[in-house]
């Protein structure tokens, strides 16, 4: 990356909220709060996937990869930003800046695949419920979710390349609790015009791809639905659905906030809380979410906790 007057680039500084010291106090322990949630959360739905064999099916196998995806999600930023809230060192490495955007990016893009195919799986199951076990196979399902992880990750490495080879000129603060693609775009010292159009066309095929499969998967499962005759199975269709719709709401509604809008309407105080909301807050409501009213979950928690209570007699 070029530099103004060519001497060596140690690092960035990430402002955060250091201009809201009171808030910062209130953040920190909110966010500790929030981000132990999340571990607590995803790893119990990783572990009851694991443990309890009706958990073994092809819902279960993705909703483990989503749990295992946040907790990386979460940590990519979260534990820093903690540390930064309570000291007043505020510094990020180059490196360090190069490998958070492209592990954090990753992970988000990563997400919008999964969820797709997640919509995909709830597509099977009900419209297609005698040919779900043949459709749904393992190794389907292991394909899937390895081509979700290959795509999320060389979405990001192309945009994380493109970002770090525009000039900075020595500017180095980063109005940002971590480096993200908006707040490093702020930076650049020359026209952007083609770049955030390179950057937005990616962001796109990321993001809207796996839109149309979700929306064409419901379109079906909804017209399946439509025409169950019992309104009992009407609800119990609905509510295998509910979660999922529920989650993708969450995380597509903040993930096309923050990156299909043009940069001159982009503020950086809304990108932070932004950011937040979908670096903490949906990792951490996501286990609640899929566990709520869930009685396959439910009661793998009951069981486990039965043999463990059984084992210490």
């Amino acid at each position: 990356m070029e530099q103004k007057n060519g001497s060596s680039f140690t690092g960035f500084i990430l402002l955060g909220f250091s201009d809201r010291p009171q808030l910062e106090v209130v953040l920190f322990v909110v966010l500790l709060i929030f981000y132990l949630f999340t571990l607590l959360g995803n790893a119990t739905i990783i572990a009851l996937s694991y443990l309890d064999p009706h958990l073994h099916t092809p819902m279960y196998f993705f909703l483990s990869n989503l749990s295992f995806l946040d907790l990386c999600y979460t940590t990519s930023s979260v534990p820093q930003l903690l540390v930064h809230l309570r000291t007043a060192d505020k510094s990020i490495s180059f490196g360090g800046c190069v490998v958070q955007l492209f592990v954090f990016l990753g992970l988000g893009c990563t997400e919008c695949i999964l969820l797709g195919v997640m919509a995909f799986d709830r597509y099977a199951a009900i419209c297609k419920p005698l040919q779900y076990t043949v459709i749904m196979h393992p190794r389907l399902c292991a394909l899937m979710a390895s081509a979700s992880w290959f795509f999320g990750f060389g979405n990001s490495l192309a945009q994380t390349v493109l970002i770090f080879l525009l000039p900075l000129c020595g500017r180095n603060k980063i109005d940002h609790f971590l480096c993200e693609i908006p707040a490093l775009l702020k930076l650049v010292c020359v026209d952007t015009t083609v770049n955030e159009s390179e950057l937005f066309f990616l962001g796109v095929i990321i993001l809207l791809i796996p839109v149309a499969l979700i929306i064409f998967s419901y379109g079906w499962i909804v017209r399946a639905i439509l025409r169950i005759k019992s309104s009992a199975g009407q609800r119990k269709a609905f509510g295998t659905c509910g979660s999922h719709i529920t989650v993708v709401s969450l995380f597509y509604g903040t993930a096309i906030y923050a990156y299909l809008q043009p940069s001159n309407n982009y503020s950086q105080d809304q990108g932070k809380f932004v950011s937040l909301f979908y670096a903490i807050i949906t990792p951490t409501v996501n286990p609640i979410i899929y566990t709520l009213r869930n009685k396959d979950v439910t009661g793998a928690m009951k069981k486990v906790l039965c043999r463990g209570h059984d084992s210490t007699k």
